[in-house]
């Protein structure tokens, strides 16, 4: 009984409709986005045997984040999110299937899988902060928005887990064009279901001022919140320094490990396992109290876990710290995603989102070609293992700014009615 119990809160976001739909959706169309991460990770490797070219496709395929991002969250606070999406995966769709032509025909190099990492990066530089902004669009209670932001994380390393797995083996007997062939067709899935949806969402707002003071806006009013600035600067500083330790993998299978496309889909896919575990963690939460001491932890359990990956040379210990990593990693991301839904003001969350976008994909563009520099140079274990440092040292600082960040975000708790003495009271 108890059990079920668990089970029905650990799932109560389902209960809305539109929701539903957009985790039926992307539940298939992100296992196809696995997929192509690593079969284009394996194709760079293939055609240039260089951990620094690895960064560089990495850093092309992000780094529009950085600079388009930031706008990106002004337009959307402006626009209507939904139709934002539709768009997005549609053109996602047709940069996957580009992919496929390429690969079939022979005529795929590594100038053609950067322009369209490119293409690719400028897409994801809306979608992502709309996909963001979106989700408290598709609840009908607003109390299972951390709960939503949960399942969101359990879905993507759901397929982070099969996909890569999957991806290793369709690699190794059909080749890398079908892994992005799969990707494009997945696509429909998730188009299907947003054009699904019944949405009476937030009426977009008008422009009242430019695009760059509504960004100065939202600038100033993540920089004066204490607890918005902080959450945003560690996750800065772990994606510009150990979440592009994904990039070094195909190294770390081949040349480390000694192994094949198989081991790379196997430790891409237990970094996937540790990331579900911890998004189902998180989905069994009965409140946001407390997530602020987790974004801490897991920062630094992400940081341990690099160290000793820099220092393993067996698959198995490997494997064990991909899944310490993951769940380190996608706890700090959903923790930190779930505060800033919660306490950011409705009309800006466009902006706070897209910012949180920029902390993680404008800064993972850097960080990608600073690691595969700093690889070259040092190799990959060391990279590893000063990455964890710096990641470690970041979530310290964090754990002494706690204080200060709940004198903060309480008094927004009980205006909501989420701390439990208003909550009962």
């Amino acid at each position: 009984m108890a059990t079920t119990i668990a089970w029905g809160r650990s799932m109560r976001a389902l209960r809305s409709r539109n929701y539903r739909l957009f985790f039926a959706g992307q539940s298939v169309s992100l296992i196809g986005t696995w997929m192509t991460r690593l079969a284009t990770s394996w194709i760079v490797y293939q055609l240039t045997d260089s951990a620094f070219l690895l960064g560089l496709t990495s850093f092309v395929g992000q780094i529009p984040a950085f600079f388009v991002t930031p706008i990106a969250g002004v337009w959307l606070d402006r626009w209507n999110r939904h139709q934002v999406l539709v768009i997005t995966q549609v053109l996602a769709m047709m940069q996957s299937l580009a992919l496929a032509a390429l690969a079939f025909t022979g005529s795929i190099n590594l100038w053609w899988v950067i322009g369209l990492a490119l293409c690719q990066g400028l897409i994801n530089a809306f979608d992502m902060p709309a996909r963001q902004a979106f989700v408290i669009e598709m609840i009908e209670d607003r109390a299972d928005l951390g709960n939503a932001i949960a399942l969101n994380s359990s879905m993507v390393n759901g397929a982070k887990l099969v996909g890569p797995a999957v991806a290793g083996m369709i690699i190794a007997t059909a080749g890398a064009g079908v892994c992005f062939l799969i990707d494009g067709i997945s696509y429909i899935a998730v188009i299907w279901c947003l054009l699904a949806m019944r949405v009476t969402g937030t009426v977009p707002r008008a422009a009242q001022k430019s695009a760059l003071q509504e960004l100065a806006e939202g600038w100033k009013y993540v920089v004066q919140s204490p607890a918005i600035r902080s959450i945003l600067l560690l996750l800065a500083l772990v994606s510009i320094v150990g979440m592009p330790y994904t990039v070094l993998m195909p190294v770390v299978a081949v040349d480390i490990l000694h192994g094949g496309a198989h081991t790379l889909g196997f430790l891409v896919g237990m970094s996937g396992v540790g990331a579900l575990a911890s998004a189902i963690g998180l989905a069994l939460r009965k409140t946001v109290i407390g997530l602020g001491r987790r974004i801490a932890i897991s920062a630094g359990l992400f940081g341990v876990g690099l160290v000793f990956l820099g220092i393993s040379r067996s698959l198995p210990i490997s494997l064990l710290l991909m899944t310490v990593t993951g769940f380190g990693m996608m706890q700090q991301m959903a923790a930190s995603n779930t505060i800033l839904q919660t306490i950011a003001a409705d009309d800006k969350r466009g902006r706070v989102m897209s910012f949180y976008t920029l902390a993680i994909l404008g800064m993972n563009p850097i960080g990608s070609l600073l690691a595969g520099a700093v690889a070259d140079r040092i190799g990959v274990p060391a990279t590893m293992i000063w990455a964890g440092a710096i990641c470690l040292a970041g979530s310290l600082w964090f754990y002494r700014k706690l204080p200060e960040i709940r004198a903060v975000i309480r008094p927004i708790y009980r205006e909501l009615g989420i701390l439990p003495e208003v909550a009962e009271g």
